[in-house]
């Protein structure tokens, strides 16, 4: 699980931020940049947005692709990918309580399917 950083550094835009525009259905560079504000130019853009916007899970590692694969096998709660993939299911390891930051960005995975 990431932790909330400075990934923009031109811009000032954090990784909470990147993450809330993908729960709100933000899934390319182009729509990051539009929507979110980051540069796409600067050190951290270049080295670290296509990672975020591939993974939905940092807890148990697991990416876009394999939510969509979930729900293109009819996977249509949150708790359905959770089951198929581990996404949703992982523990913060500082407080050792359930994390779940990813299942906002899960359900816009289903209802969007993309």
């Amino acid at each position: 699980m990431a932790g909330n950083r400075m990934i923009c550094t031109t811009n000032q835009i954090d990784y909470s931020t990147i993450r809330k525009a993908m729960t709100e259905g933000v899934r390319t560079r182009e729509e990051l940049q539009h929507t979110a504000g980051v540069c796409l130019q600067c050190e951290g853009c270049q080295s670290e947005v296509d990672g975020i916007l591939s993974s939905v899970c940092g807890c148990k590692k697991v990416s876009l692709k394999q939510v969509l694969d979930a729900v293109m096998e009819g996977a249509d709660t949150v708790d359905k990918v959770g089951e198929l993939t581990g996404a949703g299911t992982g523990v913060d390891p500082v407080t050792g309580e359930p994390c779940g930051r990813c299942k906002g960005l899960i359900q816009n995975i289903i209802t969007l399917k993309k």
